[in-house]
């Protein structure tokens, strides 16, 4: 499966996301293509990362820029059992490219009005995307969400007005952990020691989408 995590807004945590479903994956035991499209590069940095710490990344990462991810992931599409786009969080080229060549659409956003209002258009680059990637199936996430309180409710309610998109019945909570796995070139699901609790939404999200 192709999975593409985008979004038009920095900051919501797609790098994060994608890098731990990766690991996921290939801990499951499939074999793994992790497409960096950001321009900073941080997915990228974090498979060296990780391998200079416990000695090998696990999966395959690459860096591809615009037009050329379209072209280059439709070529390995074949090649790998999951490949995981980790798209800069503003509207380009890579984002577009992403959209078109991807089975599933991951749209990780925060429960705030920032991320709430950002989220209109990226609805209207889906419905855009099916135009040539009719299977195209899109969900959003709510990602560094509190850990009670209604603002996730009050998101959710709010996103689930957009017809185009999926709103996911779980979240990601904002948790120390994965920055910690981070700096240990680890996913929450293999660092040490393990965040249960960061480790179980981890696995629920990877679950719910695969």
């Amino acid at each position: 499966m192709i999975l593409a995590l985008v979004n038009i807004k920095g900051g919501v945590g797609k790098t994060t996301l994608a890098v731990n479903i990766a690991v996921a994956r290939a801990l499951a035991g499939a074999d793994v293509l992790l497409v960096d499209a950001d321009e900073q590069g941080s997915a990228a940095d974090f498979a060296q990362h990780r391998t200079n710490e416990i000695g090998a990344a696990g999966y395959t990462a690459m860096r591809l820029k615009g037009r050329e991810l379209r072209s280059e992931v439709g070529k390995l599409r074949g090649k790998f059992d999951d490949i995981v786009i980790d798209v800069g969080g503003q509207e380009n080229e890579g984002l577009l490219a992403a959209l078109k060549v991807a089975d599933k659409a991951l749209i990780p956003v925060q429960p705030s009005t920032f991320d709430v209002w950002s989220f209109e258009r990226i609805a209207d680059l889906i419905v855009d995307a099916r135009g040539v990637n009719e299977g195209l199936r899109a969900l959003a996430v709510l990602n560094a969400a509190d850990a009670q309180g209604h603002d996730n409710d009050e998101a959710r309610e709010i996103l689930g007005k957009f017809e185009q998109i999926a709103v996911m019945d779980m979240a990601i909570v904002r948790r120390k952990a994965f920055r910690n796995a981070a700096a240990q070139g680890r996913s929450v699901l293999d660092m040490t020691p393990r965040d249960a609790k960061a480790a179980g939404e981890m696995t629920a999200l990877v679950k719910a989408l695969f």
